[in-house]
């Protein structure tokens, strides 16, 4: 049964264990492990270590920590991505972000402040004294 709604489902991230369908309205913080996908509305935040989706017709309003997020739909809150946060030509982000990298398709709405995390760099390669 729910294999196949996981075919129907536009997925940029890895398989979903949870989806939070269109009619559904979640007052409260959501914690979980695993991936998410938000076709509905909750009120009150997301804390993963997976990744999340707000699909076209969901919107989150609270501050949202995951893995990676993709926005399609409405994020009203500060975001903390350990990876991509990416805001499709649907989606719209109010609130400061801090992430690893940020993408915003033409016509993609982010206001608020966004602080990109430094990457570890490689030590630099020492040199040899010439012989």
């Amino acid at each position: 049964m729910f294999g196949s709604v996981k075919k129907h489902i536009d997925n940029p991230v890895g398989d979903i264990e949870t989806i939070i369908g269109r009619g559904t309205t979640i007052t409260g913080q959501l914690q979980g492990s695993g991936n998410i996908r938000i076709d509905g509305h909750v009120e009150g935040g997301i804390a993963i270590t997976g990744d999340a989706v707000i699909g076209e017709s969901g919107s989150v309003q609270g501050d949202v920590k995951a893995g990676s997020l993709t926005v399609a739909g409405t994020v009203t809150g500060n975001v903390d991505c350990d990876g991509n946060l990416s805001i499709h030509a649907t989606g719209q982000l109010v609130g400061d972000v801090r992430v690893r990298s940020l993408n915003i398709a033409d016509g993609g709405i982010f206001k608020g402040r966004s602080e990109m995390d430094t990457r570890i760099a490689s030590p630099a390669p020492t040199l040899s004294p010439a012989n």
